[in-house]
């Protein structure tokens, strides 16, 4: 009888264990699948959920709206917006707004508003599964510069060179719609164009691009990163520059270098800081800003204020630069986020405005990530050059174009 007792208490001991066993080893649940980082989700929200939207200015939205609507009433009706899955539709979806909008009185800001709520509604965004993004500012610098190259006017900026071309692969496959690459022919071969370093080395030089030359090498780089500015001439005149194009390379952040380096850190990497850092160092200077191989070209603006990507003038304080694969140029977006105040000693403010996606910029990717112009002046360099605040915002889209979604 004991060893039949002995037989089942070892024969239960080893299933115990083998369940222990099975237990400690069975494999996990299958990990949840990633979301694409611009995969973007919508959803309908009500005016009554945008933080600040009773109180913000919507006459002076208005005013920049109408300014998108000049530009998108020259494109054909048929013609699509960009962004991602095509929810901005055709420009012929607009014209009724756009037509609305400039029978509304803008000097009547409450007018203004009932005009936005009528005509569009909001779509919440997330984006790679984050409804929080990255918010950034830029402003039109002015540098000190002559039609010459002489004495202390020695950095040229440069206009587009003739052998940069740029081609459009949504032209070979619909599957590449609105990318593109950028190079120049060598023999039977497109390559890529010059990097930067290349071109601070004299690739260019002699070759009739210069538009101007100005006296310091930091401004010119930074230049390049706010993408227009202003360059005035030792008698008083002043010439406006705008964004021509690119070299087609990626755009690295010097201030990510100069935190690996030790130089700088998270907290207080800022333009202000990064440029202090490059005038002490000159000798040093080059080689950093050489590590962001993408380069800008200029042209020269004939009117006031400088030109965004989708071709009109830019309204400080309202238009802001977008990543154009995920996000319509034109279209007008409530912001929810803060900004540095314009004295370093005090604390952030709030910003909640309505913007229009009127420019992009290379280092704006991302279906919540927004660069916001603030116009020029030493606020404006105050404000965008330390503005690295998190932040969300809601589409505004034609109610007949939100039904679809």
């Amino acid at each position: 009888m004991q060893g039949r007792f002995a037989v089942i208490w070892a024969g239960s001991l080893l299933v115990g264990l083998g369940f222990l066993l099975w237990w400690l080893t069975r494999p996990g649940p299958p990990p949840e699948p990633a979301i694409p980082g611009d995969q973007m989700v919508y959803r309908l929200v009500p005016f009554t959920a945008l933080e600040g939207w009773q109180q913000d200015d919507h006459g002076v939205a208005l005013a920049a709206f109408v300014r998108s609507c000049d530009r998108i009433g020259t494109w054909p009706a048929d013609r699509r917006l960009s962004g991602r899955d095509g929810i901005a539709g055709n420009a012929g979806d607009w014209s009724g707004v756009c037509r609305a909008a400039r029978a509304v009185e803008p000097e009547k800001p409450d007018q203004a508003r009932h005009f936005f709520e009528q005509q569009f509604r909001a779509i919440a965004v997330r984006s790679g599964g984050q409804l929080a993004g990255l918010f950034t500012g830029y402003y039109e610098p002015l540098l000190r510069g002559s039609r010459s190259r002489g004495g202390r006017y020695k950095v040229p900026l440069y206009g587009l060179p003739k052998d940069l071309i740029k081609v459009n692969l949504g032209d070979f496959s619909d599957s590449l719609q609105g990318q593109h690459i950028v190079g120049r022919v060598q023999g039977r071969d497109l390559r890529p164009y010059h990097e930067r370093r290349q071109i601070t080395a004299g690739a260019l030089a002699e070759k009739g691009l210069e538009i101007v030359y100005v006296d310091d090498p930091v401004d010119a780089f930074f230049l390049q990163i706010q993408g227009s500015g202003r360059v005035q001439f030792a008698n008083g005149e002043q010439i406006g520059l705008g964004y021509s194009g690119g070299n087609g390379r990626s755009y690295f952040a010097i201030g990510r270098e100069l935190i690996k380096r030790g130089i700088l850190t998270t907290e207080n990497v800022s333009m202000q800081s990064i440029r202090a850092w490059l005038t002490a160092h000159p000798l040093l200077a080059r080689e950093v800003m050489d590590m962001n191989p993408s380069y800008v070209f200029f042209r020269e603006l004939p009117g006031p204020g400088p030109i965004g990507a989708l071709g009109i003038a830019l309204s400080p304080g309202r238009s802001i630069a977008v990543d154009p694969r995920l996000i319509p140029l034109g279209i007008p977006i409530w912001l929810e986020a803060s900004h540095p105040a314009a004295n370093p000693d005090k604390a952030d403010e709030p910003l909640r405005r309505l913007v229009l996606a009127q420019d992009t910029g290379g280092a704006i990717k991302g279906g919540v990530r927004g660069d916001l112009f603030w116009g020029h002046g030493a606020r404006a360099a105050a404000i965008a050059g330390r503005m690295k605040n998190t932040g969300q915002w809601f589409l505004l889209l034609p109610r007949t174009l939100a039904e679809r979604l």
